[in-house]
């Protein structure tokens, strides 16, 4: 009887604690003629973040399949970040995104798609479909 009740503890403690976010940044990546941007100067950003600020991995979404050609969103937890941490990683992110959008070519590439001010719930993200973990 001891042994499952110290099961049941034991599981239950670690699902309480379990680091998994509640509120995600979504940015998109649109494409116009010949596929979607690469993900890697946002990528870049994170994990320079990450290192700069001693922070584990963040929890980061793709969800594919959401056109023709290729185009996706991610999903970045921001619930493992302190508010000024929060407001720098935002505001560090919005300036890579606008980086890569105005080094584009116009007429041929994509575009991403970043609103600071719009997070999504974990609720709204459990009835997507084509959601995976993203690997780095």
């Amino acid at each position: 009887m001891k042994k499952i009740l110290l099961t049941i503890g034991l599981f239950s403690f670690t699902l309480f604690f379990a680091q998994k976010s509640e509120n995600y940044l979504q940015i998109g990546y649109s494409s116009i003629c010949c596929g979607t941007p690469s993900d890697k100067p946002v990528m870049d950003f994170v994990n320079q973040f990450q290192k700069k600020n001693k922070i584990k991995a963040l929890e980061i979404y793709k969800q594919s399949g959401l056109g023709r050609e290729g185009e996706y969103n991610l999903y970045i937890g921001m619930d493992k970040l302190s508010k000024t941490q929060k407001t720098n990683f935002v505001r560090g992110l919005k300036t890579a995104i606008d980086s890569q959008n105005n080094s584009r070519s116009k007429n041929r590439d994509g575009i991403v798609n970043f609103s600071e001010n719009e997070m999504v719930q974990k609720a709204d993200l459990s009835n997507a479909r084509n959601l995976t973990l993203y690997k780095k």
